[in-house]
């Protein structure tokens, strides 16, 4: 092999390396805002569950027109 051969081979190999990397941290990222959105939704299911079960949160404060 030629020693120009050698080296964009290695050009390539960093490139691709950099380019995984990258994607990796955007897939952390994602991964981060998902699990967060489940909690998310979790929490309003829990609400929603103790809304239908009689318990007002609210009930508590008066209605906004006091």
């Amino acid at each position: 092999m030629s020693e120009a051969r050698i080296t964009e081979l290695e050009i390539r190999v960093a490139f691709q390396e950099d380019t995984i990397s990258q994607l990796n941290d955007a897939l952390v990222a994602q991964q981060v805002r998902l699990d967060a959105m489940e909690r998310r939704v979790g929490m309003l299911i829990d609400s929603m569950k103790r809304m239908q079960d009689g318990a007002d949160p609210f009930a508590h404060e008066p209605p906004p027109h006091y």
